[in-house]
């Protein structure tokens, strides 16, 4: 039975709901009248329910499809601006307990190199993000209470945010890690961690046990119910993630929304973001091999289409994608991308040699962060390191009442000039120096507040003065 507020995983993501919504969906596909009525209700920037959103995916007229990608683009631009928010991958450990048949670093892969950084090799990947530019991480690791226990991660989060490298600084960790309880939530918490990342990979269940055949992992009800624990270990920022092309991607785009909605009908607060990641060729997995890849213009249509059902989502597109195809999806609601990422346990202090690769997917996008800034800004977008919401305790329902209501820009917009003047200052090349002075003035006329550029202008001539981190 179908609870959007029961703590069951098999209930609030029914599998006969879902089946339902796909049904009610492909019967209502050509209706142009209720298609006219979900887009009005889309209009209005308060999200569309499931079934809703899972309607206009189905949509194949091409009028109503491009009315989607042009609002799309705009409630985007309604809640985030033209701000892009940049963080890199940083892999702790490659050793993993679980059978996964999409992964690389399932038990049974014996040629793969297994490694787990130690706290000084973590000091120079750091050291080596820093003078990259970044400030934000996304920490990954295997499951394996063994080689990678909760202590190791919270150890090594202490580390990273102790190092302070010339003027670089990580300000905000973010941790991809397996399902744990509630104790190790609180414990994360504790540390510091911005968001909590899990993917649930696929919500069918049927085919998530058969991917997941051995391992803790196995266990469907204890990954899925993952962010409610995390909610009750005092983490309230979570972030969402299917990996499309495991299982019939409408299953999943409805079963995504079910578990927004179910977060928000318990705890008041949805996903802070959701990635979009499709599966990519890897150490000795061939996508080829799983039925259910999905086309870029499907892609596209995913990625707008939860664009408009959760607007005040930040939504994550990874070097896993092209150049091209990121460019397309920034057009259509993503706002996070990471840049200049390694996909292996190290790389970044040091190339890793031919006969040691650890990588957990092929990357697609292999230009430097660099040379991400400078594409972004010459799109027009701000490439933003403001973590500033996180540090001033904007986390939860208070960011989530900020972005709802459209107020965020009053702190992102000078936050993403701020940081992104310490950037060019710091760490880029002479052309992307040239290019951003150029936005950052054009961009200082946007803030609608007197007072605030004022304050803007003022800290700009600080840092390049050498003064950091400022924040509103």
């Amino acid at each position: 039975m179908y609870d959007v507020k029961s703590m069951k995983a098999e209930e609030f993501i029914s599998h006969e709901e879902v089946l339902d919504t796909l049904k009610y969906a492909a019967e209502n596909k050509h209706n142009e009248k209720l298609i006219d009525e979900i887009l009005e209700k889309a209009k209005k920037r308060q999200g569309l329910s499931h079934r809703e959103a899972t309607v206009l995916l189905e949509c194949d007229i091409e009028e109503k499809n491009n009315e989607i990608y042009k609002l799309a683009e705009q409630i985007k631009k309604d809640f985030y601006g033209n701000r892009i928010v940049m963080f890199a991958p940083l892999y702790l450990s490659n050793y993993c307990v679980n059978g996964c048949l999409y992964c690389p670093y399932h038990l049974k892969n014996k040629h793969i190199a297994r490694k787990k950084l130690t706290q000084e090799e973590i000091k120079k990947e750091v050291i080596a993000l820093q003078d990259m530019g970044h400030k934000r991480l996304a920490l990954e690791a295997g499951e394996d209470p063994v080689n990678n226990p909760i202590e190791y991660i919270l150890e090594s989060i202490k580390t990273i945010y102790s190092i302070k490298h010339k003027n670089g600084a990580i300000r905000r960790v973010n941790v991809n890690i397996a399902a744990t309880t509630v104790e190790n939530y609180r414990k994360l918490k504790d540390a510091g961690i911005g968001t909590y990342i899990l993917f649930q990979e696929t919500y069918h269940k049927e085919s998530y046990e058969k991917l997941h055949p051995t391992g803790p992992k196995h266990d469907y009800a204890y990954h899925t119910e993952a962010m409610d624990r995390a909610m009750q270990g005092g983490i309230d920022d979570v972030g969402f993630g299917v990996l499309f092309g495991l299982e019939l991607y409408r299953y999943e785009f409805a079963a995504l929304l079910m578990h927004a909605e179910h977060m928000e009908a318990v705890f008041g607060v949805g996903p802070h973001t959701i990635s979009v990641p499709r599966l990519r060729r890897a150490d000795d997995i061939d996508p080829d091999q799983f039925d259910n890849g999905i086309s870029d213009e499907i892609f596209a249509k995913i990625v707008a289409c939860l664009r408009i059902s959760v607007p005040y989502t930040g939504m994550i597109i990874s070097t896993r994608e092209s150049k091209k195809c990121r460019e397309k999806l920034l057009h259509l609601g993503i706002s996070q991308i990471s840049g200049g990422s390694k996909t292996s346990v190290g790389g970044y202090a040091e190339e890793e040699p031919d006969d040691e690769r650890s990588e957990q997917f092929d990357v697609s996008d292999t230009r430097t962060l660099d040379e991400i800034v400078n594409w972004l800004i010459k799109m027009d977008y701000i490439p933003s390191f403001c973590t500033a919401c996180y540090r001033e305790g904007r986390t939860g329902d208070r960011f989530m009442s900020l972005c709802k209501s459209q107020q965020i820009s009053n702190c992102c917009h000078p936050n993403a000039l701020m940081t992104l003047k310490e950037y060019i200052e710091d760490y880029a090349s002479e052309d992307t120096k040239n290019v951003a002075n150029k936005l950052i003035l054009k961009e200082i006329e946007n803030i609608p507040n007197e007072k605030v550029r004022q304050i803007v202008l003022e800290r700009l001539e600080k840092i390049e003065n050498g003064i950091r981190d400022f924040r509103f």
